[in-house]
């Protein structure tokens, strides 16, 4: 889209609407001061001087397509800001960065006129001598997949601010560019808490869990105190990897700062004990809590469900409501999770029948997994795969996995082979798939089945990715691979093992032939 060059004549000047007065309202004679008796005038005087003020019509123009901006009316605000050009009224630097904002909103939308924004803003300058201008570039072109332009642009600027560098390193984070984000974040002259919350929460949303926690840990070492993003993302961090220590050391660090009555916070710890298995401190936070939110109920609700606690999760679905909050879609999916592990068949489906019913919500493919593996874990197989069969979406690899692992359990061979053209349709190189089914082969004693399984995971080049476990001592993260020997303390490990299966087959543990073979195949 081009924009039109500044053309108006006299002619059109002469045409454009007159913009009224500004009319300020008189104030109310019995909440103001009397005026001056020796000046009776001079009040009056300032006020007929205020009125008779013009307005900017720049101003003027840049608010109108703010408001359709922050209204999701991009078009409109183009189009009005086109009008504002073929009027003759020359915009300023925040009309810019109003557009340019309003384009990285609307990325597939806007991208188009916020290249033809951009030129005409380099024609004057403003990219590179006004430092809000250039950070509402160099934002627009990362939010639209542009990241080198926005490299460009940032490279291309004069003075340069920590929101300029902050923006250009969560542009490089969120478009995959993880060590030019490291290495513009180490070039900074000076790193404020929004610098390394970009960074830490970068690594977060990349799933690089790890990283995250060591650079929040070098955040600790400068001496710059985190705000209550950073805990949240460190807390999210905490939570995936299931380190509790460090989980509790945030939760008392949080004690002692003044971040102790934050919703999100609370939320956020909420979510990270129930998942590392502590479902208990997750009821403490939410006991503690002065003020809560839907989502505060919903994950204890979601908490005490994958944590085998069915009854108190569903106690507390029907506490929140009580309280008067109405139950959404995570709500139902934390109610339906609960019945499934408690094998409650019928209570599930009287609650996914509310959902739908008396709620007016629209079952998610989550839902209608809660439901398949509601009756898979009851050996209702059949039932199971009608749900599968029947619903409004196409079933994911999750859904269709859950009932394949019942299978293995109930030993149904031929809807295990039933089940695996469904998931070679889904995604054909999901390796945990293959073996399972051979696994399942082998449980019933069927070897070439598991031969035939292998035969063709090497025909399309599928390998089995190596499992491994984690654990956390001290704040520190080990990671082991199946037969790994490559941590420094293995020799000790591998003693300690051996005489921890010495103890269980003297207590009378027997370890089944399945578990031996299946290894064989891994």
């Amino acid at each position: 889209m081009s924009l039109p060059a500044y053309t108006a004549t006299p002619v059109q000047l002469l045409q454009l609407p007159k913009q009224p007065p500004l009319i300020l309202p008189l104030p109310n004679p019995s909440h103001t001061t009397s005026p001056n008796p020796t000046h009776p005038n001079k009040h009056s005087f300032y006020l007929e001087k205020k009125t008779q003020k013009p307005i900017d019509p720049t101003v003027s123009w840049t608010s109108s397509i703010s408001h359709r901006c922050r209204n999701g009316q991009l078009a409109e605000a183009v189009a009005h800001f086109i009008r504002m050009r073929r009027a003759g009224i020359e915009p300023n630097h925040i009309t810019f960065v109003t557009l340019f904002s309003g384009c990285a909103h609307f990325p597939s939308k806007g991208v188009l006129f916020g290249a033809s924004l951009h030129a005409y803003a380099r024609k004057l300058g403003l990219d590179t001598n006004n430092v809000m201008v250039g950070t509402a570039v160099i934002d627009m072109y990362a939010k639209c997949g542009g990241v080198d332009f926005s490299r460009l642009v940032f490279d291309g600027l004069y003075v340069k601010n920590s929101m300029s560098w902050n923006t250009m390193i969560d542009g490089c984070m969120k478009n995959g560019k993880v060590d030019d984000a490291v290495k513009l974040f180490e070039q900074m002259p000076q790193r404020d808490a929004v610098s390394w919350t970009v960074l830490i929460g970068g690594f977060v949303k990349k799933g690089q869990f790890e990283q995250a926690l060591e650079w929040f840990r070098e955040m600790q070492l400068s001496g710059v105190e985190p705000d209550y993003v950073t805990l949240i993302a460190v807390i999210a961090a905490c939570a995936d990897l299931g380190t509790l220590g460090l989980g509790l050391w945030i939760n008392r660090f949080i004690m002692k700062q003044d971040f102790r009555d934050n919703i999100r916070i609370s939320n956020s710890l909420i979510d990270m004990y129930s998942r590392c298995g502590c479902i208990g401190f997750a009821r403490q936070v939410f006991e503690s809590m002065p003020k809560r939110t839907l989502v505060s109920w919903n994950s204890m609700i979601v908490g005490f469900a994958v944590n085998g606690h069915a009854e108190e999760a569903l106690e507390f679905f029907n506490l929140m409501q009580k309280e008067g909050f109405k139950p959404d879609g995570v709500s139902f999916t934390g109610a339906l999770t609960a019945c499934s592990h408690a094998g409650l068949v019928n209570e599930g489906l009287h609650y996914f029948d509310n959902m739908k019913r008396i709620h007016r919500i629209t079952p998610r493919i989550e839902h209608y997994g809660c439901i398949v593996d509601l009756y898979s874990r009851a050996g209702m197989l059949e039932d199971a795969l009608k749900v599968i069969e029947k619903m409004p979406m196409k079933p994911n690899e999750v859904v269709v996995g859950s009932l394949l692992a019942a299978c293995r359990t109930n030993g149904n061979i031929n809807l295990a082979e039933r089940l695996m053209k469904y998931l070679y349709e889904l995604d054909p190189g999901v390796d945990s798939n293959y073996v399972l089914l051979a696994n399942i082969y082998a449980a019933d004693g069927r070897w070439d089945g598991a031969s035939r399984v292998r035969n063709t995971m090497k025909a399309l080049g599928i390998q089995k990715t190596p499992g491994f476990s984690s654990v956390e001592i001290d704040c520190d993260i080990h990671e082991f691979v199946a037969g790994d020997k490559s941590h420094v303390d293995a020799e000790h490990i591998y003693s300690t093992l051996e005489l921890l299966s010495f103890e269980l087959k003297l207590c009378g543990y027997v370890p089944e032939n399945i578990v031996r073979e299946s290894y064989e195949f891994d």
